[in-house]
């Protein structure tokens, strides 16, 4: 068994339901790889021809990734993955602001913020929550008042699990200066963020790029300090060796994104309201969480009563549907999605369909057509 949407080794993937997870990887993004493998194998900091040629293919690409995020080339930082994007950019900012500073997080935050955020109460740092309602929204009305105290917020721009978007704006103006750091990891393909953030994090395989790197935009002025080890650097510097072909390619995927993801919203938009509409429909006792109006436009996500999650992903698995669950993978069991439990909502047995920029009509409809039959086979199963 494997995490993620593979969950039945013999079962060939027909209908690729996990996007969130990995956006199947562009042409763009596959193309700007194989040629930068020829070039950018070498060391980037090396002074000789080799070097620096790897050194022109990061700082183009960096260049590139500036012009697609409106942001400049110096602010644009790749790192080996989202999670590292995150663990640097949280911390960095809170060991900018000094011993004293706090973290604050929404309860529904990627697991590697609350990781990065337990890492540093373990170390004596101060945390604190921010909690949400049912539709998995932060609650402004007890967001900690400003104290004398330094503080980092970290809130994401719209929720990986569910899609539902964070009042951004409103933030910004709460915030009234307090730094933000913002991951846009779930957003990045779909919609520009919202500004008045100090660190915006994403992971490339989410808009079809590859796998193995991520981005981290530290804006110019902002408290960011070396969290780790090493000498004081800026976060370029910081962060180690880049793999400059995975950066290439991610500048590229993230280029082709931007310019399609306007005009992909609206239609997959639409097949995700004809998801949620239809399996309301057609399997009773169905739960889906999440706010289906202001949301991400490729998310739904559903829980069926009485149908365990892990047996209803292999069954799907078995009939050619790759999805995901928002519980996470631990060894060989399953556990709770903390998103959920913080929504107050099912938290076991529950599906996350994500559909990319390729999901057909078709795929939709075949899903359509089997979920129902499988959840009633299990459901018989159950009863027996």
């Amino acid at each position: 068994m494997k995490c993620g949407h593979v969950l039945y080794i013999g079962a060939v993937d027909e209908f690729y339901f996990d996007a969130a997870t990995a956006m199947p990887p562009s042409r763009a993004a596959r193309e700007a790889y194989a040629a930068a493998l020829n070039e950018g194998w070498a060391g980037p900091g090396r002074l000789y021809t080799l070097g620096r040629r790897s050194r022109m293919l990061l700082d183009a690409a960096r260049q590139s990734v500036a012009e697609s995020l409106n942001v400049r080339a110096d602010e644009v930082t790749f790192t080996s993955s989202g999670s590292q994007a995150v663990h640097y950019g949280l911390l960095g900012m809170a060991h900018g602001l000094g011993r004293d500073a706090e973290i604050l997080s929404s309860q529904v935050e990627h697991s590697a913020v609350l990781h990065a955020a337990a890492w540093y109460a373990d170390r004596g740092g101060t945390t604190d929550s921010i909690p949400v309602d049912r539709l998995g929204r932060i609650d402004l009305g007890v967001l900690p008042p400003l104290g004398d105290d330094p503080s980092v917020v970290a809130v994401q721009s719209a929720n990986h699990e569910v899609g539902t978007r964070q009042p951004l704006s409103t933030l910004r103006h709460r915030l009234d200066g307090r730094p933000w750091v913002c991951d846009a990891a779930a957003s990045l393909p779909w919609e520009p963020v919202e500004d008045g953030w100090s660190v915006l994090t994403g992971s490339a395989r989410k808009w079809g790029g590859l796998a193995g790197c991520g981005i981290m935009v530290v804006r110019t002025g902002s408290r960011w300090r070396l969290p780790f080890p090493g000498d004081d650097a800026s976060p370029q510097e910081a962060v180690g060796e880049v793999n400059v072909p995975a950066a290439v390619a991610a500048a590229a995927g993230l280029r082709h994104a931007v310019e399609q993801r306007r005009a992909q919203a609206d239609r997959v938009r639409a097949l995700a309201e004809q998801l949620r509409n239809e399996i309301s429909e057609t399997v009773t006792e169905v739960e889906m969480p999440g706010d289906p109006d202001d949301c991400l436009p490729n998310i739904v996500t559903f829980s069926c009563l009485g149908v365990d999650g892990e047996v209803l992903l292999t069954e799907l698995n078995r009939e050619g549907f790759s999805v995901s669950s928002g519980s996470a993978c631990a060894s060989n069991r399953f556990r709770p999605s903390h998103v959920l439990s913080a929504m107050g909502v099912l938290s076991h047995g529950n599906v996350r369909l994500s559909l990319h920029y390729d999901t057909t009509e078709a795929e939709i409809d075949q899903f359509l057509n089997t979920l129902p039959k499988v959840v009633n086979r299990l459901r018989a199963l159950g009863r027996d």
